[in-house]
């Protein structure tokens, strides 16, 4: 799914601000599987994948086992903010983030050390769920069937939510991780407002009505938002079920 999504939708969305004629040098933070880097090592770029998962790094390096081989891609568990940017040639022309933003605590702080690994020029794609749409709280990660389609039950005050997730959910790392995304939600206004007050530019995005990997999941075919429906402040982010939105440094 991560990687016809990828092939399929972040690619061509790159590629209109983005040269991917020539081989590029590209991050991605919480690569999983590598789903998403593998739609642009077939296409010729030097990927570097990180994720704090050893075991979705064992089975990265098991599905993309030629292209470590080649040296097409590597992967890393080590954590960005344990790196240096610029040092042993960790500059990047394009870093991406795809259902990650919403799980970083202090984004104002994180975007601009993010930018930091950017070569000139360099852009960064973040594609995230909107915390307003009615499963922008990750509720589906629950293990209780009733949990999982409780639609917008995230936006609920935090004492009752949790309280909710302590009755029906039984892994207690479930309900911390749910907790988590509650405290670091993200809204389209406030990403952009994060950017502009942190010397960012987004230069293009797209808001889409049916997530393009809705596809695979559900059979629905990827739809975007239409105009005015798409700027409408606030009230937009109850529909639009992913996010795509490609930055750069002023």
């Amino acid at each position: 799914m991560q990687y016809e999504t990828s092939k399929q939708y972040i690619l061509p969305f790159v590629s209109e601000h983005v040269d991917l004629s020539k081989p590029l040098d590209i991050l991605e933070l919480g690569c999983a599987e590598a789903g998403v880097l593998k739609a642009f090592t077939d296409t010729g770029h030097n990927c570097t994948g990180i994720e704090l998962s050893e075991q979705r790094i064992k089975l990265a390096k098991h599905f993309l086992e030629e292209e470590v081989k080649s040296n097409k891609i590597r992967f890393s568990s080590t954590n960005l903010f344990d790196l240096t940017p610029g040092k042993d040639g960790h500059l990047y022309d394009l870093i991406i983030l795809k259902d990650v933003i919403e799980h970083i605590p202090n984004q104002k702080e994180f975007i601009p050390y993010l930018s930091s690994f950017l070569k000139p020029n360099g852009k960064i794609f973040f594609g995230f769920p909107p915390w307003l749409m009615p499963f922008g709280g990750h509720q589906q990660l629950c293990r209780n069937k009733w949990l999982q389609k409780w639609g917008w039950m995230h936006l609920l005050p935090r004492t009752i939510y949790r309280a909710i997730l302590n009755i029906g959910e039984t892994e207690q790392v479930v309900i911390d991780e749910l907790l988590e995304i509650y405290d670091t939600s993200i809204t389209i206004e406030r990403f952009n407002r994060i950017c502009r007050k942190t010397g960012h530019i987004v230069i293009s995005d797209k808001h889409w009505l049916f997530n393009p990997i809705y596809k695979w999941k559900f059979g629905l075919n990827p739809k975007t938002v239409v105009s005015p429906f798409r700027n409408l402040p606030y009230i937009k982010n109850f529909y639009t079920t992913a996010y795509y939105a490609l930055v750069e440094k002023k």
